[in-house]
């Protein structure tokens, strides 16, 4: 394990070379940054010895957990054989050609054909440029328009950004790129009026996509981009009430779907991709992280069949492509990943055991002072920090208390992000009850050590 004096030299290089995503460099560098020295499983240490149980598996991530040798050894072994070749100039190798059968397997029927690269915000990158490719070579170029929604995260490119409904990202883009429109997100606990049910609620949420496209024109909308359930912006889950009305929506105006499943994909709702848990039937799936469980950078696209055919039928170059799309290491980790997780029933287990039993430790928090509401999805979940849960009341300056909380957790050994002053936690798809309980425990914790620190805050 690093010793004291090494994580004091680690955090010294890293606030003279290191510019982090997503920080506050001056208030990082003068706290210093966490070292994370090693995982196993459903945990990881840093550098002065402490063991933090992982509730974000990384970011969103690694759903089979750390350090596991089987992926360790295909990467290996991949490398030993086929290091590296692209997939450009009529050429292919067998991990790419295998994985991608094996991802037509796992996804919606219709969807057969897939685009690689190595994040999510260069898949979702290639899908915005597949989506407006489509519509000319189907002869409506005026299809530009993507509509997405107002605290959508869909990468931090430029592009990506723009698609994105974070007006603090857009704020950074110098400007946000033309042609998307961000409707409301499906986030009752935010949005809902009083005495608003949620079936209602959701209807509501769902045709405000129906009141853009009449607003700017259904001849010039390209397609509805959405993740299943909005992850960076806070765990949004949607009412029953809203996928069904929004394919209602898209089959209408003919315009293609988007399903955003960086986060949801790979298992995280109990299904392999979280479209098939609500029934929708999107055009393109964007994915990433959990395919490798994080082991190796590697993303993509699949494909409907009818852009697919769109693209036969035109003979020429789509010029579009990545140095490292389809890169043979990356595959043969995604294709182990996949095994184990079809192995070890990782994916089933969700609805069985690991879903309900995140359910079950969030609830008990649900009339914690601090906690105006609970909510989870298969093994996404949230917390709402509020001062006065009444009204639903936020506090002062938000995003401080949600912070305050986020640095107890980590003291009290168990990872939780904070979306302003959303708690969120999305853990591995292997965790038991002994980390169920480890983090009800942590929970109660920080919580109450959060609540003393703005005591003076809360409504009596």
């Amino acid at each position: 394990m690093t010793n004291q004096y090494q994580t004091t030299q680690l955090r010294e290089l890293d606030a003279l070379h290191h510019l982090h995503p997503f920080s506050t460099h001056s208030s990082l560098r003068a706290g210093g940054a966490r070292v994370i020295v090693r995982g196993d499983g459903p945990y990881v240490w840093d550098s002065e010895g402490n063991r933090i149980l992982d509730g974000m598996s990384g970011l969103w991530t690694a759903n089979v957990g750390h350090s596991r040798r089987e992926l360790a050894e295909a990467a290996y072994e991949q490398m030993m054989e086929l290091p590296f070749y692209n997939t450009f100039f009529r050429t292919t190798h067998p991990p790419v050609a295998t994985l991608s059968r094996k991802l037509a397997e796992l996804a919606p029927d219709n969807l057969n054909q897939v685009f690689y690269g190595s994040s999510g915000s260069e898949s979702n990158d290639t899908a915005i440029r597949l989506i407006r490719h489509y519509w000319v070579l189907k002869g409506e170029p005026k299809r530009r328009i993507i509509i997405s929604r107002k605290s959508a995260y869909h990468g931090s490119t430029i592009a990506a950004a723009s698609m994105s409904g974070m007006a603090h990202m857009h704020a950074h883009s110098y400007p946000v790129y033309e042609g998307f429109r961000h409707i409301m997100d499906p986030y009752w606990y935010g949005e809902g009026a009083d005495g608003e049910s949620l079936e209602a609620f959701g209807l509501r949420a769902a045709r405000a996509l129906e009141d853009e496209i009449l607003k700017v024109g259904p001849e010039n909308v390209a397609a509805f981009a959405a993740e299943p359930v909005q992850g960076a912006g806070g765990v949004k889950i949607p009412p029953d009430t809203y996928w069904p009305e929004v394919q209602r929506i898209v089959d209408k105006y003919g315009i293609l779907l988007l399903a955003d499943e960086v986060i949801t994909g790979f298992g995280r709702l109990g299904t392999w991709f979280a479209s098939q848990y609500y029934g929708v039937r999107p055009n393109l799936i964007t994915f990433a992280k959990a395919v490798t469980s994080g082991y190796i950078p590697l993303s993509g696209v699949i494909v409907d069949d009818k852009i697919v055919a769109a693209l036969m039928a035109h003979n020429d170059d789509f010029n579009h492509g990545y140095t490292f799309s389809g890169h043979p290491v990356a595959c043969a980790v995604a294709l182990k990943n996949i095994e184990i997780m079809e192995q070890e029933r990782l994916v089933p287990r969700v609805k069985e055991f690991t879903g309900p039993a995140l359910a079950n430790v969030l609830a008990k928090f649900k009339d914690h002072p601090l906690v105006g509401e609970v909510r989870s999805i298969g093994l996404l979940g949230a917390m709402e920090l509020v001062a006065d849960k009444r009204p639903r009341r936020r506090f002062a300056d938000p995003g401080r208390v949600g912070l305050i909380c986020r640095d107890h957790f980590f003291r009290e050994g168990f990872i939780m992000r904070a979306v302003f002053d959303t708690m969120v936690t999305a853990p591995p798809l292997i965790w038991t009850q002994t980390q169920f309980d480890e983090a009800e425990a942590a929970i109660g914790r920080a919580l109450d050590l959060t609540l003393a620190d703005v005591a003076g805050e809360i409504a009596a």
